[in-house]
């Protein structure tokens, strides 16, 4: 009896706990939260190789690629939603779009609408199914973007014209000016406008159906460049803007303000993008600087003076571009600011922008996005009630 005794108190006193080995820890939470992971460093590649050096980098022009990718999917969802019937689309059918209304494939369209609460809104039709749309405010904003477009129309006419005038046979797809619009502020609904303005213009379809916008008549007046306005009033800014070194032995033992002289002689004048440039040989330093005076042009006729490579290299027959674009671009950074990755990367024209980066000749279209892009950072409507309310007055007076 007392041994029975002591072995029960033993069992009290000494409780069998299981073996630490076979003990389960799956209930446990192990996973490192995302955002407290060491981020991994992106593999070097021309999709992520940037084509400046981090300590050649131009803060302002760099923050601009910056906005253009925050802003993609308000900018191109709102491009896509104004040409729609009725302005609205199917979010079954949003969800598909990820290209056209510039959110990443395999994302829910869904966050990206809910971002811009004041812009963009959803809602149940009749059909039972869920709907995208305008919002009442973004509505008016775009009435507001309509007028300016037409305030705009006789700018965008002559922008339009001297592309026309820079080509090489005068001639340019018209599909190739329709993709690029936005970047010259041309409106959606140009093509429709070209019949207004016979004595510019005349559209000519091909055998294969191609339609041809072709300059009518030469105006002297306009086939002037911008670069050519600037010497006029700074020689010596222009003289500065632009280096094309000669190549000459060391026996000539030449010093450096020779150097600087002789180069300043190959240098200028400098070939007008209005000229038979395109008639010189292609390998010859006329013709690069024709076709750096073509690319300068091309940007001070852009609303923000600055174009991803795609959009210049759109143009490339009718400009008589070469593959030496980035080559011969980065020759001159003086003049022209390459920002963004090997494989889309931006030019910018960096007379078009002072010295804080600011575009020195602001477009009334560009004031009309950057509030655009201040309404699309408002969360909450009640938030800044009084702001757009000022607002909706504004558009109701005028």
């Amino acid at each position: 009896m007392a041994s029975r005794l002591f072995s029960l108190a033993k069992s009290f006193l000494n409780p069998k706990f299981p073996n630490p080995r076979s003990f389960s820890t799956s209930f446990l939470i192990t996973k490192i939260p995302k955002k407290h992971k060491p981020k991994r460093p992106k593999p070097d590649s021309p999709r992520t190789r940037s084509v400046t050096p981090d300590s050649n980098k131009i803060p302002h022009f760099e923050s601009l690629l910056a906005r253009d990718a925050k802003y993609r999917f308000l900018t191109k969802t709102k491009e896509f939603l104004s040409k729609q019937p009725e302005q609205i689309l199917r979010l079954d059918d949003a969800g598909k779009l990820y290209r056209e209304l510039g959110f990443p494939r395999g994302r829910k369209v869904t966050k990206f609408i809910s971002r811009y609460p004041l812009l963009f809104t959803s809602y149940r039709h009749s059909d039972n199914k869920i709907w995208l749309g305008f919002t009442d405010f973004m509505d008016q904003l775009l009435l507001e973007e309509r007028s300016i477009m037409e305030a705009m129309e006789e700018d965008r006419v002559t922008r339009i014209r001297k592309l026309l005038m820079m080509s090489k046979n005068k001639r340019i797809p018209l599909s190739k000016i329709y993709h690029k619009r936005l970047i010259f502020g041309i409106p959606e609904d140009f093509r429709d406008k070209i019949g207004k303005y016979p004595d510019y213009f005349r559209l000519v379809v091909e055998d294969d159906g191609k339609q041809i916008l072709e300059l009518v008549n030469w105006d002297p007046s306009l086939a002037v460049s911008a670069l050519e306005k600037e010497f006029l009033v700074n020689e010596d800014k222009v003289k500065k803007a632009f280096k094309f070194p000669v190549k000459y032995g060391k026996d000539l033992r030449l010093e450096e303000n020779d150097v600087k002289k002789l180069n300043l002689l190959n240098t200028l004048p400098l070939v007008s993008p209005y000229s038979d440039g395109w008639k010189l040989d292609s390998w010859s330093l006329e013709a690069e600087k024709y076709r750096v005076g073509i690319i300068h042009e091309f940007l001070s006729l852009t609303l923000e003076k600055r174009a991803l490579i795609h959009h210049i290299v759109e143009f490339k027959e009718e400009f008589s571009l070469t593959r030496q674009t980035y080559e011969m671009l980065k020759r001159q950074p003086w003049t022209f600011y390459l920002a963004g990755t090997e494989m889309n990367w931006a030019v910018f024209l960096k007379d078009g922008y002072d010295e804080n980066g600011n575009l020195i000749d602001k477009d009334p279209l560009l004031v009309f996005n950057e509030k655009l892009y201040k309404f699309a950072q408002m969360q909450e409507e009640e938030e800044e009630e009084e702001e757009i309310s000022g607002f909706r007055e504004k558009l109701r007076g005028d």
